[in-house]
């Protein structure tokens, strides 16, 4: 996310109160022109309330864009797809075509929920041995020469995905729910302190390909923090994605420079990096197909808690934890000891998903036994409720349960974090009560290093995803046309057949718990969902220490600290910061009153808006 510096309204501020964190919400200013032309929306409002539609993202553009469907008649599919493309031009390093994601559909005539999975595919000629450097014998390092190769790139689904989501529940053709994203990419965009900084970070990879540096290293620097950042290639092969629909981007000119730009990385001679090459191929391109498949559902207190099936973990993930959570009542409880009880579903639910969860088209998933209350109730065995359980701990038997202690344990399953946090969500809700959740991304803070010639997008570096070293009982091994497993958790909450809640979150493997933890403070906790975003996170993944946000810890770490649980700070090997998520979320409330909600401040704030806004 973004800190605008050509802000019209106060920055937000916050302070630590009752355990989570409270935020004076900044004037509603909406645009700013900071070097004459046409306006642009750069101001960051992390609420809003009102009628007939909403919108959160983390980028003022995408939100403006989203919102201007919705007025003009477009529902939530189209307008969720008008403010993916707007953040593909705002948040390139996050997100693009260049990607892949997973898409939750909330149909308010059928009252049915439904998903999409546009996950990157491994090439057909990826060996299982990809990560292993031929040079050595050993595995490649994941920095620097993983995150910038080609073997890294998986086949993009994002096109495909979007193509498919207008087709079955949109109002507008691809042409027109670009526009918005075009018209952005064309006048360009205010360029921010964190879209400097990621630049920056990224110097030495973009440097190392000449449309990489050409594009996002203009003059040979940066863009400045306040200057208009254009990308007018976007804006064109998002016209020829608009006029020809997907076979413009899996076929023809574009599919083979990205096959070229895969399989035979060009460095310039200003740069050591090695660049494995990889196995993309034209084939891959021509016959990626997204999934349309079922969503997971899990009944907790009385809301059927809906996310996404394998080949993303998150939805059996979140909704083990939530079903061991179940027995316990956690509201009447003091909040130390329901964040323990938070934390040891979340390792147990971790370390089921580590021995058993993969891509279904290549490993058998126990999803129903993952999500049976049955088996929720015996993995609640190995929990104590005053004292933290040892670290990591082993998987439970999905062949042998009857919900009863005893729990019978599997053997203990390596599971090697190696998904990134630079990601990207967006919730929209229309005026009809169609609702969309859609977490998208390109991997790393600027996938793979490398932009299409000529077509001005990242492609990704998905494939990191996989165990790097390939084995048999691994269900995310790497092989050939796999989906590697993910954590993205876009999540829709119904209650009583209408819908209630829609939330996600960016964050890598943190995505599952920032999740989790926001349903319970909304249900368990009763916060409103601007309390229930703000509220500092603590994430445990099955590991020795629990990452915590630096209020987490002076809030709850010494009380949790006598339970047993090791807090340290949240950061890791890409960023410094010690935030966990970006999360955005929209409220279904009586008489059809919508409360968008996005960060008040972690990375820079996210950008809610509603149609009719309350006065």
């Amino acid at each position: 996310m973004r800190v605008t510096p050509v802000l019209t309204s106060a920055a937000a501020t916050s302070a630590l109160v009752a355990g989570f964190l409270v935020v004076a919400p900044p004037a509603p200013a909406e645009e700013s022109a900071p070097t004459g032309g046409a306006a642009r929306p750069t101001a960051k409002i992390p609420t809003a309330v009102g009628k007939g539609g909403a919108v959160s993202t983390v980028d003022p553009e995408a939100s403006a864009a989203a919102l201007r469907v919705l007025r003009k008649g477009g529902n939530a599919a189209d307008a969720a797809i008008a403010a993916a493309a707007t953040l593909g031009v705002t948040e390139p390093y996050s997100a693009g075509i260049g990607g892949g994601g997973y898409f939750v559909y909330y149909d308010a005539k059928s009252g049915k929920v439904a998903t999409v999975d546009g996950r990157e595919t491994a090439p057909r000629k990826m060996p299982t041995d990809a990560f292993i450097d031929p040079a050595t014998g050993k595995p490649y390092n994941f920095t620097p020469e993983l995150v910038t190769s080609g073997v890294s790139v998986g086949t993009p689904g994002t096109p495909a995905t979007w193509q498919r989501v207008l087709k079955r529940w949109g109002t507008l053709n691809m042409a027109q729910a670009l526009k918005p994203a075009i018209k952005v990419a064309t006048r360009g965009f205010v360029v921010d302190e964190t879209f400097r900084q990621q630049t920056l970070d990224n110097e030495e990879r973009f440097r190392a390909f000449r449309h990489s540096r050409k594009l996002f290293l203009p003059g040979g620097d940066a863009p400045a923090v306040g200057s208009i950042f254009r990308n007018p290639q976007l804006a064109r092969t998002y016209t020829r994605l608009g006029a020809k629909g997907e076979r413009a981007f899996y076929r023809g000119k574009l599919a083979r420079l990205m096959v070229d730009v895969v399989r035979h990385p060009r460095t310039t001679g200003t740069t050591d990096l090695p660049v494995p090459p990889g196995y993309l191929s034209l084939k891959d391109l021509r016959r990626y197909k997204v999934r349309e498949q079922r969503p997971t559902r899990v009944d907790y207190r009385g809301y059927d808690v809906y996310g996404m099936a394998p080949s993303s973990s998150g939805g059996t993930t979140v909704g083990e934890a939530l079903n061991i959570l179940e027995r316990y009542d956690l509201g009447a409880m003091p909040r130390e000891q329901a964040l323990h009880l938070y934390l040891e579903a979340s390792a147990l639910a971790f370390a089921d998903r580590g021995k058993y969860v993969g891509d279904p088209a290549f490993v058998d998933v126990p999803t129903r036994t993952l999500l049976s209350q049955k088996y929720a109730d015996e993995r609640a065995c190995s929990i104590n409720p005053l004292r933290a359980m040892p670290k990591p701990t082993a998987p439970g038997d999905v062949t042998a349960f009857d919900g009863v202690c005893p729990q019978t344990n599997a053997k203990a399953a390596t599971d090697v974090d190696t998904e990134n946090i630079s990601t990207t969500n967006l919730t929209v809700v229309d005026r009809w009560g169609n609702v969309v959740e859609y977490t998208l991304t390109i991997e790393q803070t600027g996938g793979s290093g490398q932009v299409v010639p000529r077509h001005g997008f990242l492609l990704n570096n998905e494939l990191t995803d996989f165990s790097t070293v390939y084995d048999p009982a691994d269900p995310n091994r790497i092989q050939p046309k796999k989906r590697p497993r993910s954590s993205m958790s876009p999540t829709i909450v119904v209650k009583d057949g209408k819908p209630f809640l829609a939330l996600g979150s960016p964050g890598g493997s943190t995505i599952i718990t920032t999740v989790l933890q926001m349903l319970i403070n909304r249900i368990d906790f009763g916060m409103t969902l601007p309390e229930a975003i703000a509220a500092p996170r603590a994430s445990q993944r099955n590991t020795a220490n629990t990452t915590a946000e630096p209020e987490f810890i002076t809030a709850y770490g010494p009380q949790l600290t006598a339970f047993g649980h090791k807090l340290v700070p949240a950061g890791d090997a890409f960023t410094s910061a010690s935030q966990i998520g970006a999360a955005t979320a929209i409220e279904v409330g009586p008489r059809g009153r919508l409360t968008a909600v996005s960060e008040p401040v972690r990375r820079g704030g996210g950008a809610a808006r509603v149609v009719k806004p309350r006065r």
